[in-house]
């Protein structure tokens, strides 16, 4: 009969086991470049058919179809139903900050870097539902070097959270997602306001005019007054 010490070193032993299960599962979902071309296509933010994804992938309806449903199944993506149309979205935004990350590192894999990414999409982007390239990091990095965020990007200090306010930012106190975080540009290999302080910011400068979304993709056009108003707070040069 066994102890209660080798009862509960077995318990550990599959609850630990269940871990690596799962990361291998979500690894094996990603593990296919038409699917992660699906999840990329997905980072705009928007929902897409499955049609629109079959394009991008850039393989059959049925092909299609079986991707999406592997990607359904590991949580990776959500399907919504809007009478006889389905459509599909990144399961949440810890998945889009997943996919950010190993965008990030599997860029540094590819050589050269600068001949594989338009230069558009470099300088402006949606990263799900926040700015990234390189005009986001160098807002980032401002706010950095100003205090706005902590070294980490962990948090937002009591001065930023004054900046933020008088921007006319409005931060969800509530909110179940990280309130600040850095999130790893994939194309400048550096970092960007992710969290609900990067989705708000993204939200403030649609609101404002200081940028638009260019449909159908994940390239943003700074505006001339987006421009301005980035070169007055955050000392960008245009």
């Amino acid at each position: 009969m066994l102890k209660n010490t080798e009862l509960n070193s077995i318990e550990t032993s599959e609850n630990n086991d269940s871990l690596e299960r799962s990361i291998a599962a979500v690894a094996s979902a990603m593990s296919d470049a038409s699917r992660v071309k699906i999840l990329c296509a997905l980072m705009d933010g928007r929902a897409w058919t499955a049609t629109e994804l079959s394009a991008v992938a850039d393989v059959a309806s049925s092909t299609a179809s079986a991707h999406l449903s592997r990607l359904v199944n590991g949580k990776l993506i959500t399907c919504l139903s809007q009478g006889r149309h389905r459509y599909y979205r990144l399961a949440g935004n810890d998945i889009a900050e997943l996919v950010e990350t190993i965008m990030g590192v599997s860029w540094k894999r590819i050589s050269p870097p600068e001949t594989r990414a338009p230069r558009q999409l470099r300088n402006a982007r949606t990263c799900y539902d926040h700015l990234a390239g390189e005009i986001a990091v160098k807002i980032y990095d401002f706010m950095i070097n100003e205090g706005w965020v902590d070294s980490g990007g962990t948090a937002i200090t009591p001065a930023g959270l004054k900046q933020f306010q008088q921007l006319g930012l409005a931060l969800d106190p509530k909110t179940k997602r990280k309130a600040c975080c850095a999130c790893l540009d994939w194309s400048e290999r550096r970092f960007h306001l992710g969290g609900d302080a990067g989705a708000a910011f993204f939200i403030l400068c649609e609101q404002k005019g200081w940028l638009s979304r260019v449909p159908g993709f994940r390239e943003v056009h700074i505006t001339n007054s987006g421009k301005l108003a980035f070169t007055r707070l955050f000392n960008i040069s245009r």
